[in-house]
C-alpha cells in the first residue's frame, strides 16, 4: 500500500512530494518496538511517555516514514506532520486495513453500566438466529468464535482496526468507552446502531464533570450513519437529554422507557424485577431477563429491541434469551457447600452497587455480607456514595483493596479507614488484603446468607495477596476447597 492511501482523509500540515507519497508501506506501528522494515511509525504523545522521543529507535528498527504532530527535522527518513497524531491514528489504521467497518454491520454500545451485559445478550440472540457476531469489549473480545482479552474496553486504534479486519462475522458489536471516544480510538468508524444504556457518576477523575462525561458519550452518536438508528434508554436524565439532542439534529432515535412518550414503553414490571411488558406501536410482548435485577431487565430490553431491527421475531428472541447462561463477572452466582450464595459483580459505582445489593435483597432471605474496595488514582468523588450505599443496604460490609495502581498500600489503607470512619457505620470492617477479606466473609456467613464481592468482576488482581489466587472467583473456589478440608 502506498503512503498516499494511508494518508487519505488525514489532515497533513505540509506539502508532500510525489516520491514520498508513492512510498510503499509494509506496516504501521505506534510502538517503536513493533516497527519493522518499511513501516510507518506514528509518534503519539502519551501519559507516561512521548512517542516522539522514540523516533530514532523506530528508524533503527526499519521505519521508512515517521508521522507526528511536533516540528521535527533532520531525520534520515521522511517526516509527515499532522494536526493531532493520536486522533489521526484511527484514520491511518482504518485506511491501512482498508476500512473494515464499512464491510460490517456496526453496533456501538456506550453508557456507564450495562455495556458488557447488553453486548453479550445481543450477540447470543443474533448468533442463535444465524447472524454471526464479533464482540469487542471489557470482558473479552470474540472474533470468529475465538476469545482474547485486551487491557481497555475500547482497544487502541491499530488493534481495533486489525480485529475488525480479521473478523469474518456479519456484525461487530463494540463497547465504546468515554476514554476511547475522547482519545479518537473509534474515529473513522460509522455505526448502523448506537445504543445508550445510562450515565452515572463515574470517571470524573478523567472528565471533571458529569456534563463533560456526557459530552464524551455523545461523541458516539456523531458517528451514526445517516441511515442508522440510535437506541436510547430515557429512564434517566442523561438519556432524556441525549434523545432531545438527537431529535433536534434529525437523527433516527428509538427511545426506551416507562414514559408514555417512549417509542418502546415498559410496563408491568414483575415483583422480582426480572420481567417486563414491552410495548412498541400496537405490539406488546412480555420478556423475562435471564439475569436477575431491574438493571438487567433494561439490558435485556436494549438487546431485545436492537435484535428486532435485524428482523428477528419476538418469539425467536425470547427463545434465545431462555438459553442464555451468564456473563462472567456480572452478577455471577455460586452456591457453596455451606448453603451460602456468593455473587461476584463488576459494580464499581454507587448506582451499580445499589442495583446489585437491591437484587440480592429481592432474591435472598439471609443476611448480606458485602466485600469491596476502591481503585487507586481513580474517581475519588464517588467513594463516599459507595460507602453510604453499602452501609444502608448490606448487613455487614468489609472494605478492602482493589487495584492500587500507583498509590501505596499504606496510603490506600489510610484512605479506606477514613472512608469507613466518616461515611460508614457499625456494620463495617476494614481488611486490606482482598483475599483475607473474602475469607472473613465466608467464615462469618451462615446457611442462607449472601456474600457479594464487587469491583473486580472478571478482572485479574494487580497485586499479590496472602492466598495464592488471582481472581475473586478463584479466591472463592480456593476457600471452598480448603475450608472444607479444614472442617473435615
Amino acid at each position: 500500500m502506498k503512503l498516499q492511501d494511508i494518508l487519505h482523509n488525514v489532515h497533513v500540515e505540509q506539502n508532500l512530494s510525489r516520491d514520498i507519497v508513492d512510498l510503499v508501506i509494509d506496516g504501521i506501528a505506534e510502538n517503536s518496538k513493533d516497527v519493522g522494515k518499511g513501516y510507518v511509525f506514528v509518534a503519539i504523545p502519551g501519559y507516561s511517555a512521548n512517542g516522539h522521543d522514540f523516533i530514532q529507535n523506530a528508524i533503527e528498527n526499519g521505519a521508512s516514514v515517521i508521522i507526528g504532530d511536533k516540528d521535527i527535522s533532520g531525520l534520515s527518513v521522511p517526516f509527515v506532520k499532522v494536526a493531532n497524531s493520536r486522533k489521526s491514528l484511527s484514520i491511518l489504521a482504518s485506511n491501512y486495513y482498508q476500512n473494515p467497518a464499512s464491510r460490517k454491520l456496526m453496533i456501538g454500545i456506550t453508557g456507564t453500566n450495562g455495556k458488557t451485559t447488553t453486548s453479550h445478550l445481543l450477540k447470543h440472540i443474533l448468533d442463535s438466529n444465524g447472524i454471526t457476531c464479533s464482540v469487542i469489549g471489557t470482558n473479552q473480545t470474540i472474533i470468529n468464535g475465538e476469545s482474547s482479552q485486551y487491557d481497555n474496553t475500547t482497544p487502541g486504534s491499530l488493534v481495533l482496526q486489525k480485529l475488525m479486519a480479521d473478523s469474518n462475522d456479519d456484525v461487530i458489536i463494540l463497547e465504546v468507552s468515554s476514554h476511547g471516544l475522547t482519545q479518537g480510538r473509534v474515529d473513522g468508524i460509522e455505526f448502523d446502531f448506537c445504543l445508550f444504556t445510562n450515565l452515572q457518576h463515574d470517571h470524573l477523575d478523567y472528565h471533571d464533570s458529569m456534563e463533560t462525561y456526557f459530552e464524551a458519550k455523545y461523541l458516539l452518536f456523531d458517528k451514526l450513519k445517516k441511515t442508522g438508528q440510535a437506541i436510547v434508554n430515557i429512564d434517566n436524565t442523561w438519556g432524556n437529554k441525549l434523545a432531545a439532542l438527537l431529535s433536534d439534529k434529525g437523527s433516527r432515535c428509538v427511545t426506551i422507557g416507562q414514559s408514555a412518550y417512549a417509542h418502546v414503553r415498559l410496563e408491568d414490571f414483575n415483583g422480582s424485577c426480572s420481567g417486563v411488558k414491552v410495548i412498541e406501536e400496537n405490539d406488546s410482548t412480555y420478556i423475562h431477563s435471564p439475569l436477575p435485577g431491574m438493571h438487567n431487565v433494561y439490558n435485556t430490553v436494549m438487546a431485545f429491541v436492537t435484535a428486532g431491527r435485524f428482523n428477528v421475531s419476538n418469539a425467536h428472541i425470547i427463545s434465545a434469551l431462555d438459553d442464555f447462561d451468564y456473563v462472567e463477572g456480572r452478577f455471577e452466582m455460586f452456591k457453596l457447600e455451606s448453603g451460602v450464595t456468593v455473587v461476584i459483580d463488576y459494580a464499581h459505582t454507587a448506582d451499580a452497587l445499589y442495583h446489585c445489593l437491591e437484587t440480592v435483597k429481592q432474591n435472598g432471605s439471609g443476611q448480606i455480607i458485602h466485600v469491596f474496595g476502591f481503585r487507586g488514582n481513580r474517581d475519588m468523588s464517588k467513594r463516599r456514595d459507595m460507602v453510604v450505599t453499602t452501609a444502608e443496604l448490606s448487613d455487614l460490609y468489609i472494605l478492602t483493596l482493589d487495584d492500587l495502581n500507583s498509590v501505596s498500600y499504606e496510603k490506600m489503607e489510610e484512605t479506606i479507614a477514613a472512608l469507613n470512619k466518616n461515611f460508614g457505620n457499625e456494620k463495617g470492617t476494614v481488611i486490606t488484603d482482598r483475599t483475607l477479606a473474602i475469607k472473613k466473609a465466608v467464615e462469618q456467613a451462615n446457611p442462607g446468607d449472601w456474600i457479594v464481592i464487587t469491583g473486580k468482576g472478571h478482572e485479574k488482581y494487580q497485586q499479590a495477596y496472602v492466598l495464592p489466587v488471582a481472581f475473586d472467583k478463584d479466591t472463592i473456589l480456593y476457600l471452598e476447597e480448603n475450608l472444607m478440608k479444614d472442617s473435615q
